[in-house]
């Protein structure tokens, strides 16, 4: 380990940013040395800026990742080196919000049926029945399983936040028949792994990702889906089912309300509830 990148862990590590935050944050600074070859202390805004650009222009990526790669590179160059970071040099690129994608009930059924092998099947029904985000699924825990509650606990979630989750009785009797099927019982990860689940360490988040890319594409779905949409799928139907939008917020963690008001605009009983002005025109035939 370099010098400058012990520095900087330890600075993220004693405002205790999240592990998932704290290794995007090193792979950034040190994907952007290699690109320039040179020491990322001896690089300045003209070498931001030429990233930024790049990854916008050559990379095609969304103003939300961008966004990120700069949130590291300002961690680094002000609380690591304890420089000065202009805004108006490397400005934050504005984001674009995109109406994410949503799946019918039909349609989930089709990717979950549609899941191989069977432990893919399993996570992609824990994310339907959870919301849960990918990182949180993977790290799940033999302990944060409780069935006399029939709750599932979510540890150190987004921002750090512990919340419950409902534990739907199908999703206990999917997790029941995976566990009969596993050559040796975890003591700790749910979802050890290696192939055969085995391992001392939880799941990537690339498997969870891989089985829902893989399911969508053997299901024949069209649309772009990946583990986040189950999530959404989630909020969506729970609120088109009458569940109030506040317990939609808890279940999903989110800090804010505002959040959690984009599933309004989704679901199809709110988008029906109001007629539109054409309907009452007496229009000549």
């Amino acid at each position: 380990m370099t010098h400058l990148r012990k520095m900087m862990l330890e600075e993220l590590q004693r405002r205790n940013y999240a592990e998932t935050t704290i290794n995007s944050y090193l792979r950034t600074v040190e994907e952007f040395s290699r690109r320039f070859h040179c020491s990322p202390d001896r690089l300045g805004p003209r070498h931001i800026r030429e990233y930024q650009a790049e990854l916008f222009q050559k990379r095609k990526f969304s103003p939300s990742t961008v966004a990120q790669r700069l949130a590291a590179l300002r961690f680094f160059y002000t609380k690591t080196l304890k420089k000065v970071w202009s805004i108006e040099e490397t400005p934050y690129p504005r984001k674009t919000l995109h109406m994410p994608t949503i799946l019918s009930q039909e349609e989930v059924a089709r990717l979950i049926d549609a899941a191989r092998p069977p432990f893919h099947r399993t996570l992609l029904m824990a994310l339907y029945a959870t919301g849960l985000r990918r990182a949180e699924l993977a790290r799940l825990k033999v302990s944060d399983v409780d069935s006399k509650r029939m709750v599932i606990h979510v540890r150190g979630g987004k921002g750090r936040k512990d919340r419950d989750v409902m534990l739907s009785p199908k999703l206990l009797e999917a997790l029941r028949e995976y566990w009969r099927g596993l050559q040796r019982k975890p003591s700790a990860w749910l979802f050890p792994g290696n192939r055969w689940h085995t391992g001392d360490t939880p799941i990537t988040t690339k498997v969870v990702w891989d089985a829902c890319k893989e399911a969508a594409q053997r299901a024949g779905l069209q649309k772009d889906v990946h583990p986040h949409t189950l999530r959404h799928c989630f909020a969506t139907h729970l609120l088109e089912a009458g569940a109030d939008l506040r317990m939609i917020q808890i279940l999903l963690g989110h800090r804010d309300l505002k959040e959690t008001t984009i599933y309004l605009h989704l679901s199809q009983r709110h988008l029906h509830a109001t007629a539109s002005p054409l309907d009452s025109l007496q229009l000549k035939e």
